[in-house]
């Protein structure tokens, strides 16, 4: 049995095995609510509640429901100890064992359960690369640009605004972002130009996929007609009633060539404008039953704007419509056919860079080739872990890397794999792509923890600890309180640490319930200047400072890097930490992964039943050592990707 049959046997299992419709409260109001009240309320409630959680909100069964993260959170800190503050009333053993037994039973009785489906907008992103797919070029802008800088030449993401991202966290989560008049004006300009393109003579070998003849100007009522066919098939992504397409082709009668020329623009662009084509899921077969798998042309859609950001091609599409989705052996042979496919680019360049924010990475250096170069790293390494069926948790460690001339004297002896460059004449900097090598030497910088656009694009040992502990490991950061002030420089006579001197700055109790846990991870980083440089390498330069105020950074001797976790684990160094990470906390990295990668392909938010999915592949994953192939494999076929619910209303 392959890895997502067993997925699909597992899931199946986990529903049949006594498991209630819903979760549910249970002795919510009897066993919990009276604790929150007595330890919790005081700080988590009105306006101004910490961290954004106000207890007092809760009444009901379903905002017991929607809170489940929160009392994942509640139970993780009374586990550690971390809350209530020090200061504050402690609950006593057997108060904390009511809580423990009430979560426990409310996460047994979840059942994995698909969302209610609604449809969404393309992304800016999706519609790029959809009207491309469609058309089989991509509309750019004519740019007068200096040599060796870096604009953006898509007409669509030039002209289209940039979605925010939804409660996801992802951009293409635009549930919440509505159609507006500007950007309907938008699409329309756009589709006036693609199609001004494919009838111009420039176009003449886009056009013949269509009409099979590269004529421009004279089209035949029987070239006129493939074209509309092979349009109406792409753009509606499914196959219509020969109804509904033959009454849309019987418009092209009794036409003469200019006329034909016109009506065929006339109703390509109708096709292009309507909600059918801008919203993904306006035309789901929806049955009688509640809860449903989606039809196969869904299916296809959901796949391919998960690993592609992008609309299904022809051979997909195919499949679709012969049914053959439904064959695991098929829907699996899919998926390892589109993870090799150049278009698989999109889960590095749109997933990877919204789940690190390395889009940070470009704020690091005003040197156009020498930011590239950064942000390109990590991108081109997840897009090796993506494709290359690499494991999980090489996200962490790795013994691959990649760099180009600007980025190899972080790496030592191992940049002589690199191929020789030869700068072109003329030409002081130039944008240079990356190349693959092995660490041998420098294995400080296995994994994306340690590369030198990641470490730039935090500089100090708080961003860097932040950033691990909500990118990597997951776990949500309150905002930092407004008059938290910086760390002060040494008096005349004082010689502290920057670390000393941290100390003192986050003396205050409520401060450290979070930098108990930011900190020690940040610190380990401290090995590494702000602008990413190893201090112990033999050919480290120091960066020169910027202001005559900046304070000098610590020396070598006295950096302290060692670190202790909340749940009492030490280490000394960053590769301790990365061990760490890789052993007693993998099921925490694990599954943070799990739940960035369901969210992003689900392209919403995650509910409560969605949890059982998530525990059941995070097991998987665990258990298998699972690489991000294995893991695309799971998601796509997940409960909660397959099916849906329709909406009580329907």
């Amino acid at each position: 049995m392959n890895f997502s049959s067993k997925i699909s046997v597992g899931l199946a299992v986990s529903m049949v095995i006594g498991c209630p419709l819903t979760a549910s409260g249970g002795d919510f109001d009897q066993d919990v609510k009276p604790l929150l009240g007595k330890y919790c309320i005081k700080c988590h409630s009105g306006e101004d509640a910490n961290g954004d959680i106000d207890f007092s909100t809760i009444s009901t069964t379903d905002d017991v429901d929607a809170a489940f993260e929160t009392w994942e959170s509640v139970v993780k800190h009374l586990q550690a100890g971390t809350m209530p503050p020090e200061d504050e009333r402690q609950p006593a053993d057997n108060e904390r064992n009511r809580i423990f037994a009430w979560y426990e039973s409310f996460v047994n009785n979840i059942e994995a359960q698909p969302a209610v489906f609604k449809p969404r907008r393309l992304s800016a992103t999706e519609y790029r690369n959809t009207l491309r797919s469609i058309f089989g070029f991509d509309l750019q802008v004519a740019i007068i640009e200096a040599e060796q800088t870096v604009a953006e030449r898509s007409m669509v993401l030039k002209l289209l605004p940039t979605d925010p991202p939804g409660r996801s966290g992802f951009q293409n989560d635009t549930h919440q972002n509505p159609l507006t008049t500007v950007i309907w004006d938008q699409y329309s300009f756009l589709v006036d130009a693609a199609l001004e393109q494919l009838f111009s003579p420039e176009r003449r070998a886009e056009l013949r996929t269509f009409t099979g003849s590269d004529r421009v100007g004279d089209l035949t009522s029987k070239q006129a007609e493939r074209l509309l066919r092979v349009f109406l098939l792409r753009a509606r992504r499914r196959t219509l009633p020969e109804s509904d397409v033959a009454q849309i082709v019987s418009r092209l009668q009794d036409k003469s060539s200019a006329e034909l020329l016109a009506t065929v623009k006339f109703e390509i662009k109708t096709v292009l404008m309507s909600p059918a084509f801008i919203y993904r899921g306006l035309l789901v077969t929806v049955q009688r039953e509640k809860q449903q798998s989606v039809d196969m042309f869904e299916l296809a859609e959901r796949l391919s704007y998960f690993l592609w950001a992008d609309m299904p091609d022809d051979r997909l599409l195919s499949l679709a419509a012969d049914n053959a989705l439904a064959e695991p052996t098929v829907y699996a042979a899919q998926i390892d056919r589109m993870l090799a496919s150049p278009k698989a680019r999109s889960l590095a360049d749109d997933f990877a860079v919204q789940w690190l924010a390395l889009n940070e990475i470009e704020h690091v250096s005003d040197n156009v080739p020498q930011m590239v170069a950064l942000k390109s790293q990590p991108i081109d390494f997840m897009h090796y872990l993506f494709t290359a069926d690499q494991p999980l948790l090489q996200l962490i460690d790795s013994d691959i890397a990649f760099i180009s001339p600007h980025t190899s004297r972080h790496y030592g002896p191992d940049a002589r794999q690199m191929t020789r460059y030869v700068k072109q004449k003329g030409i002081e900097v130039e944008i240079v792509p990356n190349q693959k090598i092995k660490l041998e030497h420098a294995i400080e910088r296995g994994g994306i923890l340690t590369m030198p656009g990641v470490l730039a694009m935090n500089k100090g040992p708080i961003q860097r600890g932040a950033w691990i502990l909500e990118r990597v490991l997951g776990q949500q950061l309150p905002e930092p309180p407004a008059d938290v002030g910086q760390v002060p420089p040494n008096s005349a006579d004082e010689h502290l640490t920057f670390r000393q001197r941290f100390e003192q700055h986050r003396s205050n109790p409520s401060c450290a319930v979070c930098h108990d846990r930011i900190d020690p991870l940040g610190f380990a980083l401290q090995d590494f200047d702000r602008g990413g440089q190893y201090l112990r390498s033999n050919n480290y330069r120091p960066p020169k400072r910027r202001k005559s105020r900046e304070q000098p950074a610590d020396t070598k001797s006295q950096i302290d890097t060692s670190g202790q976790l909340p749940s009492g684990e030490t280490f000394e160094n960053i590769t301790e930490l990365k061990q760490i990470l890789t052993t007693s906390q993998r099921n925490a990295v694990l599954r943070n992964i799990v739940k960035r990668t369901m969210s992003y392909a689900l392209c919403r938010q995650l509910m409560i039943n969605d949890r059982p999915t998530i525990n059941l592949i995070v097991e998987q994953m665990d258990e298998t050592s699972g690489t991000w192939r294995d893991l695309f494999h799971a998601v796509a076929n997940s409960v909660a990707f397959r099916e849906m619910r329709r909406s009580p209303d329907n």
